[in-house]
Formats: structure tokens, C-alpha cells, sequence
């Protein structure tokens, strides 16, 4: 099946690649909200009523002779039950990218889903030993003693989290990069904290030639084009990342620039448009 997907940023290559699905409850949808409202959703939308597949997207850029990967995908499954992910590290390589060429790694947050890649047996010692891995400071700190008392995830994922958020932290201690607000990573190439899903939850701009892009992470799902204030059972401030959400949405509709997040239908490149009080989703027709 497909797995990557091509775009170009001015002159800023930009490579999705999908690490899987994951099939996830469809409460985590939108948890504030009555059952039967996510169920006239999920059947406006033609999807079943029970689980939904999530993609898991990550993303390659190239820009300034800089080798640059947006998130790490989940790696193996923490016995969570999630076999249709964890794909990245091989889906690179039949992409042609070798994990020693991969000159910095972005972290959008450290979930187990986008940190997890570089958690796998063997990937750490075939990455440059100058690799630099920019996350906030905020992120970090947030999950030596992380909050989840306002999160509404399936039994098994908080611990799961803490484990590989833990892991990560001590294995990679020495690349990280830390930045406050914002961090220029390479040409053209923005990281800017948004807070929300969690504490350091980032986004990347990407601009060149008059061209941008945004990879959003985790701050836009689905639903939320429809219903940008419905609550995902993974957000751990869930008011002030639907916060984040509408001034996202807002701005990337003013400015009409591309948009790719990490959970929308795989390649998620698209832009958004207002609709009414809410927005819409508008695909980009596949180049091929």
C-alpha cells in the first residue's frame, strides 16, 4: 500500500511517510461530548461506530544540505495491541533514506507514538553521532513528573507513555536540543511551541520561495475541522489545546498554506477553509 508522499516547499523538499494506523476507540474522539453526538458524526462520515484508524504520519525535509525528521513514529508495540504501526524505520529505507543521513529529528512531543522509532533495538546506533534531536524545554521537563488528570485514554496507554516518554529522555540526554518558544533548525525550517496537547507541544513552519507549510502534530484531528472544541482523550490540557486549535485553523486558513498533522487519513497534505463557526478540511488532489 502506499507510503510516502512528495511535496515541495519552494525549495524545501518535504517527504510524509505513514508508520501505520492505529485502531483506537472512537470516545477518544471527542470525550466531552455525548455518545450519540460522536456517533451521528462517525456515521455522517460513513466510518464505523466502534474504532477508528488513526494514521500515523511522519515527515522528512530536506532543506540547507540538513536532513530533517518530524517525529519517530511508534516503534514496537509496549503490548498495547497496536500491530499496524510501528512501520517508519522500514518505510524509510524503501524510501531510499538511511537513518546515518538524518542530520536532526524534531520532536512535535514525546508520546510514545511520535518518539517510539528511535526507541527500536539497533536504530540508535545506525544514527549520526552528532544527530541533534530539538524538542521544547517544556516538553522535557514536563514529563519528568507528567499530569494525567484530565486525559481519557484506554487502560494501559498512561503507563505505556511514562515508560517510553522515561526511556527516551535517558537514552538521547546527550542530542537534545532544547528550545524555549521557537528555533530556526535549518533554512526555511521553524520549530514554535504551541502548548496544549501537552505543555511543549510544537509545530513546524516550513517557507521558502513564497511556499508554506505547517506539520501540526498533534494540535489538529479529524473531527476537529467539524468540532474544534471536542476534547481528544490524549490531549492533557484539553481547553487550551482546542485553544491552539482554532487559532491554528484560523491562521492556516487566512494564509491558505499547506497543512500535514500527524493523524489525518495519510498523506494528510491539505489546506483548511472557514466554514460558518468551524472549518473544513480540503484535501489536496493527489500528484502522482
Amino acid at each position: 500500500m502506499p507510503s510516502r508522499y512528495m511535496v515541495r516547499v519552494g525549495e524545501i523538499d518535504v517527504l510524509v511517510v505513514s508508520d501505520g494506523v492505529l485502531p483506537l476507540p472512537t470516545k477518544m474522539l471527542g470525550h466531552n461530548v455525548d455518545a450519540a453526538e460522536r456517533a451521528a458524526w462517525l456515521n455522517d462520515m460513513f466510518l464505523p461506530s466502534d474504532a477508528f484508524d488513526w494514521s500515523l504520519n511522519a515527515v522528512v525535509v530536506r532543506s540547507g544540505g540538513q536532513t530533517i525528521l518530524i517525529d519517530a513514529g511508534l516503534g514496537l508495540d509496549p503490548n498495547l495491541n497496536l500491530p499496524r504501526a510501528g512501520q517508519l524505520v522500514r518505510r524509510l529505507e524503501a524510501a531510499g533514506i538511511d537513518l546515518a543521513a538524518v542530520t536532526d529529528v524534531v520532536l512535535t512531543h514525546m508520546h510514545m507514538d511520535h518518539v517510539g522509532g528511535l526507541l527500536v533495538d539497533g536504530v540508535k546506533e545506525r544514527l549520526r553521532s552528532d544527530l541533534r534531536i530539538h524538542v521544547a524545554a517544556a516538553e522535557v521537563k514536563f514529563w519528568e513528573a507528567p499530569d494525567f488528570t484530565q486525559v481519557d485514554m484506554p487502560e494501559g496507554f498512561p503507563d505505556a507513555l511514562r515508560t517510553a516518554a522515561k526511556r527516551f529522555a535517558q537514552e538521547y540526554r546527550n542530542q537534545l536540543r532544547l528550545f524555549d518558544e521557537k528555533y530556526e533548525v535549518a533554512p526555511g525550517v521553524m520549530v514554535q511551541r504551541t502548548g496544549g496537547h501537552t505543555p511543549g507541544h510544537s509545530v513546524v513552519r516550513l517557507s521558502s520561495g513564497g511556499d508554506r507549510l505547517t506539520f501540526a502534530g498533534d494540535a489538529v484531528f479529524t473531527v476537529g475541522f467539524e468540532h474544534p472544541d471536542w476534547h481528544n482523550g490524549f490531549e492533557h490540557d484539553p481547553k487550551e489545546a482546542a485553544r491552539v486549535r482554532v487559532r491554528l485553523l484560523r491562521e492556516l486558513a487566512a494564509t491558505g498554506e499547506q497543512l500535514i498533522a500527524t493523524h489525518l487519513p495519510f498523506p494528510s497534505v491539505g489546506r483548511v477553509a472557514v466554514d460558518g463557526d468551524a472549518f473544513r478540511w480540503v484535501p489536496v488532489f493527489w500528484d502522482f
